[in-house]
């Protein structure tokens, strides 16, 4: 009886502090499972409390990403107010040239996700400066060999059959924005030497300060002093080195810690090893991102070539703004999958990917409603130009549309990497985004002469048969299967790399007396790190 009446407050208030730990917003791993739902209250609970633990990871990541994107896409709008070809070069420069370098650059340093993780977990807080610097070497190296992307930028597009015209505009402009180019292989190994701290706030401060001041700066050059393109160059260069240089400020302040040591000799070692991880993580971001890309590129050869980019620039612009909301959420919804996985709570996982996708359906379906109520008012906020405008109100519909769905793809794409099926929805994008929906857009737009709409509709429908795919994967997912798999690999990945670790990194030198005769056994070895 006294052991019993001994344990249970005991047991009471272990009880009650894993219940506080599931109330926070910040995930504990000693937290418990949430309980079964039996009613409305209970899932509107559990709703509100999982939205809270939602947004506090996605609240920073989202503004982050819409406030970088936001320096191109607010000088598209002042360039749109210059002419439709100024508008249509500034837009192709931002897609497809810009677009692609970005692509390589920060899949390249997406890299040190997985290197700082490692480093973080095993202790080795030095590595993180060290990890960044040799990011910087080899992001360096590439944007060096993308440089001739730009110089070329207008031979190019002619080349590959664009509007001429257009091209050349492009192609100058192209040139004006290569300092862009080296700011993009500085931020990204330097933002993500920060994400991996979670000094996510810092990212987002400085972010928010630049597009506070870009707008402002734009119509400054851009308009008032009629500086044009110019302008819009200097302005848009200057904005993304000004995060540069904030984001290097903080960091060599010593705020980060063991994590910054300095600069170091030991970013120039083991290159090539680096440079393999950081070009299969390019290639995982690209085949997404350059998706994208590929529908402008198209609407380029379709007659009245000028027209076309046009309002489809602006619809990309618009299109871009909800996807940078949708990264966030993607983000956010694999930590908390990949968290309550890893702590055994099956039930609190499946909630997470209810919640992100009725939050995702819920902002895609507002966003979606403002654009219909407002069509005959928000493009000629990007463009003077009559016939754009009318072309932007047509694709309003097929916009909103396009806006919902791609609020929740990359939300279920959180979910599979949360899970531990990234090879598998790679397989799945590539058959959906490449195998149908690029070939069923162009037999749509020019065998069918639908024109951008087609083109736009073949694409929508990839995006749609890889919602489908993703969401049948979910809907037959045992998550307590889920569970097992999950804590097998940790233990295999753990086991792997402490296997690694001893048999690479360490080597047994120096026993002493090695000819004395004596037992080895009771030898005295000594552990040092190539």
């Amino acid at each position: 009886m006294e052991h019993s009446n001994g344990t249970e407050p005991h047991a009471a208030d272990e009880s009650q502090t894993r219940s506080q730990q599931r109330n926070a917003a910040v995930f504990t791993a000693g937290s418990a499972d949430m309980a079964p739902i039996t009613g409305p209250g209970d899932f509107y609970r559990e709703f509100v409390l999982e939205s809270k633990k939602l947004w506090f990871l996605a609240g920073p990541a989202i503004f982050s990403f819409v406030s970088k994107y936001s320096l191109g896409a607010f000088t598209q709008i002042f360039a749109g107010h210059i002419g439709t070809i100024d508008l249509t070069a500034v837009s192709v420069e931002n897609s497809l040239i810009a677009g692609f370098s970005y692509g390589i650059l920060l899949g390249m340093g997406s890299a040190l996700e997985t290197l700082c993780g490692q480093a973080v977990g095993a202790g080795k807080l030095n590595m993180l400066g060290v990890y960044m610097q040799r990011s910087w070497v080899l992001l360096s190296m590439t944007a060096c060999v993308l440089c001739f992307l730009y110089i070329f930028a207008g031979p190019f597009l002619i080349l590959i059959g664009q509007d001429p015209e257009i091209s050349r505009a492009a192609g100058k402009f192209a040139i004006w924005m290569l300092p862009q180019l080296f700011a993009y292989a500085l931020n990204f190994p330097v933002a993500k030497f920060l994400q991996t701290q979670s000094k996510v706030i810092v990212i987002a401060a400085i972010s928010g300060v630049a597009m506070a001041v870009h707008p402002l700066l734009s119509w400054l050059l851009i308009m008032k002093a009629e500086w044009g393109l110019v302008g819009a160059a200097v302005v848009l260069n200057g904005s993304w080195w000004f995060i540069v240089v904030a984001q290097l400020g903080y960091v060599l302040s010593g705020r980060c810690g063991a994590a910054w040591k300095g600069f170091s000799w030991e970013a120039f070692g083991n290159l090539w090893g680096f440079f393999r991880l950081s070009l299969a993580s390019a290639v995982m971001l690209c085949l997404e991102t350059w998706y994208f890309m590929a529908l402008l590129l198209f609407a380029g050869y379709l007659k009245n070539a000028k027209i076309y980019l046009g309002a489809f620039s602006i619809c990309m612009n618009i299109l871009g703004w909800t996807i940078m909301v949708s990264f966030g959420m993607n983000a956010s919804t694999s930590v908390r999958i990949s968290n309550e996985l890893g702590a055994h709570h099956p039930r609190t996982a499946l909630f997470s990917l209810v919640v992100a996708v009725i939050t995702s359906i819920m902002i895609g379906l507002f966003l979606a409603f403002v654009l219909m109520v407002t069509r005959d008012v928000y493009p000629s906020l990007f463009s003077n130009d009559i016939e754009v405008q009318n072309l932007v109100k047509e694709l309003t519909p097929l916009l909103s549309f396009c806006i919902v769905i791609n609020n929740v793809q990359p939300v279920l794409s959180g979910v599979a990497i949360g899970a531990g099926w990234q090879a598998f929805v790679a397989y799945v994008n590539i058959g959906c985004y490449y195998l149908f929906g690029i070939p069923l857009g162009l037999v749509l737009g020019y065998k069918f002469h639908r024109g951008i709409r087609g083109i736009w509709q073949g694409m929508i429908s990839g995006t749609v048969l890889q919602t489908i795919v993703i969401l049948v994967m979910i809907y037959k997912t045992n998550w307590n299967r889920e569970i097992k798999y999950y804590v097998f690999v940790k233990i295999w990945s753990v086991f792997e790399r402490a296997v690694s670790e001893v048999t690479s990194l360490c080597r047994v030198v120096d026993y002493e007396e090695k000819n004395s005769g004596e037992d080895l056994s009771r030898t005295e070895w000594r552990l040092y790190y190539i």
